[in-house]
């Protein structure tokens, strides 16, 4: 019944901005944990940034100060404002959710969306 739906990616130039959102269909608990991952092939799975039930929120070095995460909790959303893109941003970006642990470790994410891709040149 848990479900994550990705949309928002696509195809731009260095220093541009996309805004990805993510359908959230199935939260079971009061507290919980999303985010968004990134990922290239043939490299393991990185987290993004990270936002628990209270708002508390966790950034990746690499994109603190460029991007933003935030969720609409009427509308079971959740969306990552990326600006000042870099090449070395592109990548399958997916969407998860997971129990209270607000943590980028992706394996501590149960479930998964299919992803979006983000390309920067």
């Amino acid at each position: 019944h848990v479900q994550l739906v990705e949309s928002g990616g696509g195809s731009v130039q260095a220093g541009g901005s996309l805004r990805l959102s993510c359908a959230i269909s199935g939260v079971r608990y009061r507290r919980y944990c999303v985010g968004w991952f990134r990922q290239v092939p043939e490299k393991e799975r990185e987290g993004v940034a990270v936002i628990e039930s209270d708002g508390i929120t966790i950034y990746a070095n690499s994109v603190k100060g460029r991007f933003t995460i935030s969720k609409d909790n009427a509308k079971n959303s959740l969306y990552l404002q990326m600006n000042s893109l870099k090449p070395e941003d592109t990548a399958m970006y997916y969407c998860a959710a997971g129990s209270a642990f607000t943590t980028l470790r992706h394996d501590r994410y149960t479930y998964w969306g299919r992803g979006t891709q983000v390309t920067v040149s």
